[in-house]
């Protein structure tokens, strides 16, 4: 069964990986191979008492076809047909929930046009009244019956800004609106070792993104949305909204309410850092130990009630009724008690993959204590993996998925010894017991002075030693086993997690989440007053953590690791977990060694690397040399999309970028600069240089991190392992006016391959840099200027680059509409090859054997939800 389980997982992961979903060749080929396996496992058991009567007489079956082989050998290996089976149902069952999930796709016609929807809000609202986003749930006869769409996206993701002056209405669950929206098809950024959204969004059904037009009239419609799903959003809102009334301005009311109904979005920032520098962000999510904690104080409540029913049985018993406890035993009806309410409190914190499989493993053990089976943790958690990819296939790309999964199966392998022998132990204890209990005579021959009283203290005293002793194995096996799955998904790992954890999961554990669920069933206003308690609990905790986070050696940033690298840490936390005496265990940190090497090659002595990577409608490109590194530009800020925190600065530490020689800031515009204090924290940057005025924020934000501060002008020029760096413009002295014409302009120069990057650079500049007739602007890369706006990439400057390769950075259906027909036919009609963020993801180019070599992340890591 756990081969089954597992293959069936393992053909959900299969699936995830494809860049296309199977065609009707392959749907054949699938059933094909099922309807084979199924048929050898058939007759494998439809033939095995035959050979059991044949082995035990001594006589020959007589086999003559192949298949009749095939079947006398089927039932030794039966088990790995069986879970081929399996990965074949898997594949086909996540490919067939794929196929319905992408039928509802936004036309591209389509696209950015006014289009008014009726439906309802579903989940919880986030943000402020200035800006909202929320799920709406779209009526589909009706939308399909104004757009003749007849596969209309039923679910969209949008954002209501404030209108002029005015807020947008308060928004609740079910809340019916009639809506003017401007929708786009699922888009996100697509980076090398980058987090991917748009799956993310397709696990959650949302099919279109978008913004509810300001200058629309938006109607209330009359009633709310029914169904159970619609009630659990307004509990679950109704609960937030009690949170924040109760707790006002607190400073940690957002982990206070992620802990009472799973919901992160009202965490503040400086709590955010420092529960992932302390590695205790698993703390403030709805997990396994908040299920089992309900699970367990219901199933306590539920038996204390129903063993003291026998009244109940009393009044009935004239009738000739039995009691209820003999009717049904009190630890079946608390099991599942447990169970329902389990279930229950995993709906309230939104199913979320950590809740999803506490829950799985718990109805697992349930039904099989009710049936009177024992079953082994291995199975549940193999039974708990296959349910959680039944109900939501895409799961297993999420981090949550692994790191929950991966902390179980880490403390259960660690423990497994350990619990074995205090079982003997145990068994021991008890057979000793029920000796002394039988003959009070009887005493053992080390009975040490001071009688059975000491003794017991003894004994209490030793299973306590052995209860920290599990909880500090536990701690460990959970540290081990999470570090390499951390480093591959978030490019980090926290030093004092093991210290923060020993402090942090016991306190919330014991003290905080016991009175957080409790002030949810609390009527008011003494549900107020528990979450004020939970949060005076909270306060020295985050203190705690806020101090060690601070430290320098709180955490670090190694490289994403390959997935051979992944591997083999794993295997050797696998080793290092196994029990005393099993052969060198003190090798097994040389299977981490991996971790720390890049999976990008190292680039080649007089050779540079260019990426430019995906950050919106914004710039941001890392060139790479053999040891030194430069980063022209750095994305947006806050303000807008905050590229530089969510792509440049994570882009950094997972290709193992701690150290920036040199950061270029092109000019002051908020999408070259204002991912800048993201980059500066991310890593140490020696050197910064810009087309900045002296009065602009980014030379303070430059001196307050100790970077050297150096303004761009032309005729600054450099090497670096080979490598010539040259500034082009702006010219010595005063500034330009404008902005955009502010931008440095530089040409990087190695031996077969050069690049241009231009900023946002005007007609006015290009002519300028034309008129001096410098060879130096010739280029095989080209970053296109200004995002390949009309105002830029002037015929004649073209005519002197020559690039063979050009790059826009755009973001996908920017409001500028960038880049410009005109412009991109002009660099079409010359034969470069021509590459665009927007569609293509990040761009890499390489120099490989002399030749020129472009890579697009959209292409080599292709998936099916991309562009779909």
């Amino acid at each position: 069964m756990r081969g089954v389980l597992i293959g069936f997982t393992l053909g959900v992961v299969m699936l995830q990986q494809r860049a296309s979903l199977p065609g009707r060749w392959e749907w054949a080929a699938l059933g094909l191979l099922f309807a084979g396996l199924s048929s050898v496992i058939a007759c494998a058991w439809a033939s095995a008492p035959a050979i059991e009567r044949s082995a035990r007489d001594g006589r020959s079956m007589g086999v003559r076809t192949v298949f009749e082989r095939v079947a006398a050998c089927a039932p030794h290996v039966a088990p790995a047909i069986l879970a081929g089976a399996a990965v074949v149902a898997g594949y086909a069952y996540a490919a067939m929930r794929a196929e319905l999930r992408l039928a509802e796709t936004l036309p591209l016609a389509w696209e950015q046009r006014e289009v008014t929807l009726s439906g309802y809000v579903r989940g919880l609202p986030m943000g402020d009244r200035a800006n909202t986003r929320f799920l709406f749930a779209v009526d589909a006869d009706e939308v399909r019956q104004r757009t003749g769409v007849k596969r209309f996206p039923s679910l969209v993701q949008l954002n209501w800004r404030a209108r002029g002056r005015g807020a947008a209405p308060p928004l609740a669950p079910g809340d019916r609106f009639r809506l003017t929206v401007r929708l786009k098809r699922p888009h996100g950024y697509a980076n090398f070792a980058g987090q991917d959204t748009e799956v993310s969004l397709l696990e959650r059904g949302v099919r279109a993104t978008g913004a509810v037009v300001p200058t629309a009239a938006a109607v209330r419609l009359p009633g709310a949305a029914g169904g159970v799903g619609a009630a659990i959003d307004c509990v679950r809102f109704a609960l937030r909204e009690r949170i924040e009334q109760a707790l006002a301005d607190a400073r940690h009311r957002g982990i206070v309410t992620a802990l009472a109904i799973g919901t992160q979005d009202a965490i503040g920032e400086g709590d955010r850092i420092a529960l992932r520098r302390t590695g205790t962000s698993h703390l403030v999510a709805v997990s396994g130990l908040h299920i089992g904690f309900v699970a367990g104080l219901c199933a306590m409540l539920t038996s204390w009630l129903w063993r003291r029913s026998c009244f109940l049985g009393a009044m009935l018993a004239a009738r000739g009724r039995r009691e209820w406890p003999l009717v049904l035993p009190a630890p079946v009806v608390a099991t599942l008690a447990g169970a329902v309410c389990a279930l229950g409190y995993a709906a309230l914190a939104g199913f979320n993959v950590p809740a999803q499989r506490a829950l799985w493993m718990l109805v697992v053990t349930s039904m099989a204590f009710v049936l009177g089976r024992s079953v082994a943790f291995s199975l549940v958690l193999a039974w708990a993996a296959a349910l959680v990819s039944v109900v939501d296939p895409w799961a297993v790309t999420s981090a949550g998925f692994w790191l929950s999964f991966g902390a179980v199966a880490a403390i259960a392998f660690a423990m497994r010894a350990r619990l074995r022998a205090r079982a003997d132990i145990e068994a021991q204890i008890d057979e000793v017991q029920a000796i002394r209990a039988t003959d009070a005579a009887w005493t053992p021959p080390d009975e040490p002075p001071g009688g059975p009283g000491r003794s017991r203290w003894r004994s209490r005293l030793a299973r306590a030693r052995a209860k920290c002793a599990d909880a500090v194995r536990a701690q460990w096996a959970v540290t081990l086993g999470l570090a390499p799955l951390t480093a591959y998904w978030f490019s980090q790992v926290s030093l004092v997690g093991p210290l923060a954890n020993a402090v942090a999961v016991p306190w919330v554990s014991v003290l905080v989440v016991p009175i957080v669920l409790v002030a949810l069933v609390l009527p008011a206003p003494l549900d107020a007053l528990a979450y004020e308690v939970a949060h005076a609990l909270l306060e020295p905790l985050m203190r705690l953590l806020h101090a060690l986070s601070q430290s320098p050696w709180a955490d670090r940033y190694p490289p994403r690791p390959s997935l051979w690298a992944l591997t083999s840490a794993l295997a050797g936390v696998a080793w290092c977990l196994m029990p005393r005496g099993w052969p060198l265990r003190f090798a097994a940190p040389l299977t981490w060694l991996p971790l720390v090497v890049p999976c990008v090659p190292p680039v080649d002595p007089g050779s540079f690397r260019l990426t430019a990577l995906d950050v919106g409608q914004g710039a941001s490109i890392l060139i790479e040399t053999r040891r030194r590194t430069l980063l022209f530009d750095a994305g947006t800020g806050p303000e807008s999309s905050n590229a530089g925190a969510r792509v440049v600065a994570p882009y950094l530490r997972a290709n193992g970028v701690a150290r920036l020689d040199a950061l270029v800031v092109s000019h002051g515009d908020a999408d070259h600069a204002g991912g800048v204090p993201a980059v500066l924290a991310a890593a140490d940057v020696r050197q910064v240089l810009g087309g900045l005025p002296p009065a602009h924020r980014v030379w303070g934000q430059a001196h307050a991190s100790g970077a050297e501060r150096l303004r761009c002008a032309a005729g600054q020029r450099w090497q670096w392992d080979g490598v010539t760096f040259e500034v082009l413009w702006p010219d010595p002295g005063p500034l330009p006016t404008r902005s955009n014409e502010q931008s440095c302009v530089l040409k990087v120069s190695a031996s077969g391959m050069s690049a241009l990057l231009t900023g946002d650079i005007g007609a006015s500049s290009e002519r300028l840099l034309v008129r001096r007739g410098t060879d130096a602007l010739g280029a095989d890369v080209l970053l296109v200027a200004h995002h390949g706006s009309a105002t830029s990439s002037t015929e004649p400057f073209l005519d002197l680059v020559q690039p063979r390769v050009a790059v826009f950075q755009v973001g996908y259906r920017n409001r500028f509409r960038h880049p410009h027909p005109h412009v991109w036919s002009r660099l079409d009609e010359r034969g470069i090859a021509l590459a665009r963020t927007d569609r293509d993801g990040a761009v890499r180019v390489t120099l490989e054997g002399g030749r020129l070599t472009l890579e697009r992340y959209r292409q080599t890591h292709a998936r099916y939800w991309m562009d779909r």
